[in-house]
């Protein structure tokens, strides 16, 4: 019995690290594709500043819309926003990651 409790234990262990591993990837991914496609203009990091004055810091993107609402966004392809804003189109994977990431950077 003691050998069964400590396998469940050891199990959920792993399996909670290996979430919190994939979550950290996720977060990742996303710092990695919005340096990438947006921090020409946006502030995408905790403190930095928009090079482009109409592009919002990603960080209070959270005070004009809900970050699902973002996704939703991304998911039709984002086409609006700052006037010379690029089109961005993204894979569902990728929405994913940049939505965890823009939420770690989100005032709680």
């Amino acid at each position: 019995m003691r050998l069964a409790v400590g396998a469940i234990y050891l199990a959920g262990t792993l399996v909670g690290m290996a979430s919190s591993a994939f979550a950290e990837d996720q977060v990742a991914y996303g710092k990695a594709l919005v340096e990438t496609n947006c921090a020409r203009c946006h502030a995408v990091g905790a403190s930095d500043e928009s090079t482009h004055p109409e592009a919002p810091p990603f960080r209070t993107l959270s005070e004009r819309y809900p970050l699902d609402a973002l996704e939703e966004a991304f998911v039709e392809g984002v086409s609006t926003g700052h006037p010379d804003m690029p089109e961005f189109k993204a894979s569902p994977e990728q929405i994913g990651a940049i939505i965890d990431y823009m939420d770690t950077l989100q005032p709680k």
